[in-house]
């Protein structure tokens, strides 16, 4: 069993800062990507920013030079760095992991979901 635990979120004014955490656990022999995805209400999800097992990575337009993205390789976490923040910002915000089992398997998880509030 694999699990993602996230933590971090809530309610910030526009212009603040929040960090999400996200931790994955399990049988995983070695991590290939970790990311950041959002859905607000009535809209569908949508990559925020991505790091892959090289380190390299990418984001979304609306994320790029306010958000960064990390990864701890010994904690199999993945952290998001948002500053600046912004009302549009506001959505559920899920962590996903795309890994490899002990027996070779690729397979994919989310987390549970988390909600970031950007409001005045």
């Amino acid at each position: 069993q694999v699990q993602l635990v996230q933590s971090g979120g809530g309610l910030v004014q526009p212009g603040g800062s929040l960090r999400l955490s996200c931790a994955a656990s399990g049988s995983i022999f070695s991590i290939n990507a970790m990311g950041w995805y959002r859905q607000a209400p009535g809209k569908e999800r949508e990559l925020v920013a991505r790091i892959i097992s090289g380190g390299s990575t990418n984001y979304a337009e609306s994320a790029k030079g306010r958000f960064t993205i990390s990864r701890d390789n010994a904690k199999n976490t993945v952290y998001l760095q948002m500053n600046s923040l912004k009302p549009e910002d506001t959505a559920v915000y899920y962590c996903s992991v795309q890994a490899i089992s002990y027996s070779g398997r690729t397979f994919d998880r989310w987390g549970q979901g988390t909600q970031v509030t950007v409001s005045s």
